[in-house]
């Protein structure tokens, strides 16, 4: 089990396919992960099962979740309301309402046009013969041990990178 501390930060390679875990400029653990099934696009609106990109951090952790355990991410970010605004998803009060929270460091709103619910979670509880590699909704995946050590390393606001 690794310690938490103040500069320990989480960093997903979309491409390739890895959750990266750093302490300072010290790459610490490296694991792989399934991603939304829309894994090559950026998250735009609910539903499109892609996985974001972008600086988010640790919002919420969920020690009883149907995928083992998650840690729900600050999906959407200040960037995320700005398009959504820009695109007519969202209105000026959702969009105010995100930045509030983002200020915060709180849950931003989840039940927008443009999508929420992103998550780092365990494994899927009913793996099915086939599924695609990346099978989730948007979220980011890991073996139950690796999110056992994840969820123990990171408290809430830890940063989270989602490169591509």
């Amino acid at each position: 089990m690794m310690p938490a501390a103040a500069d320990f930060r989480i960093v997903v390679h979309k491409g390739a396919r890895t959750l990266l875990t750093y302490r300072g400029d010290r790459l610490e653990r490296s694991y792989p992960v399934a991603l939304g099934r829309n894994a090559a696009a950026d998250k735009a609106v609910e539903g499109d099962e892609a996985t974001p990109l972008g600086e988010f951090y640790v919002c919420a952790k969920n020690p009883r979740s149907k995928f083992w355990l998650s840690m729900c991410l600050s999906y959407p970010n200040a960037e995320d309301a700005a398009r959504g605004l820009a695109a007519s998803l969202i209105s000026l009060e959702e969009h105010a309402a995100i930045l509030a929270a983002l200020d915060r460091r709180a849950i931003p709103p989840q039940k927008t046009q443009l999508g929420g619910e992103i998550y780092i979670h365990g494994e899927d509880p009913a793996p099915r013969i086939g599924a695609p590699k990346d099978w989730t909704r948007g979220c980011i995946a890991l073996a139950n041990a690796a999110m056992r050590e994840l969820f123990d390393a990171s408290p809430i606001g830890t940063p989270v990178l989602i490169a591509p």
